[in-house]
């Protein structure tokens, strides 16, 4: 009878290691689903933030570049050529008209603001990668005490429980701060 109570404790026992073991496998399974998202939405992101700006940026610089050169047109026109120096100030005013209501509609300098907004999001899904990986690690750390401590790696070993990898930065170029450039 003891040695019958001793077995069914050591098979209950069993029992509860194993499914700390799967339970801590699915966790970590699950903290690298968080990373793969974060990574993905980075990916998808990133890019599509870079695209706006400079959309904006060169539609800005398109402008202002018109400008500097429709005043050198309109300062090249000899000074007695009163049609011709007529003509390109007209071109320039009409440019300037477009500065204008460019100011009007973004009274705040929204070039700017795109730029912060841009680093603004970089910051926010880099701090969400960040945070990502430390729950991973976590739960892989969580995943290899239990496969490697004993009793439990008792139980790992014949299971297939195998320890998870940390997620690293292991290229020391990685690690350096990404510039963007425009």
């Amino acid at each position: 009878m003891i040695a019958l109570a001793i077995a069914a404790a050591v098979i209950l026992y069993l029992i509860f290691v194993y499914n700390g073991l799967v339970k801590a496998r699915q966790v970590k399974e699950e903290a690298w689903s968080g990373i793969d998202v974060q990574l993905k939405r980075r990916a998808d992101l990133i890019p599509n933030l870079i695209e706006t700006v400079k959309g904006y940026a060169a539609h800005e610089k398109g402008t202002l570049e018109e400008i500097v050169e429709l005043r050198n047109r309109a300062q090249a026109v000899p000074s007695g050529d009163v049609a011709g120096r007529a003509a390109a100030e007209g071109m320039l005013s009409q440019a300037l008209g477009k500065v204008f209501a460019l100011a009007e509609a973004y009274p705040d300098l929204k070039a700017n603001q795109n730029f912060a907004e841009l680093q603004q999001s970089l910051e926010d899904i880099e701090d969400e990668v960040q945070m990502s990986r430390r729950y991973y690690n976590g739960a892989a750390r969580d995943l290899n005490v239990k496969v490697e401590s004993f009793p439990s790696n008792l139980v790992a070993g014949p299971f297939g429980f195998t320890k998870a990898a940390y997620f690293e930065i292991t290229n020391e170029a990685d690690r350096a701060v990404p510039v963007v450039k425009f």
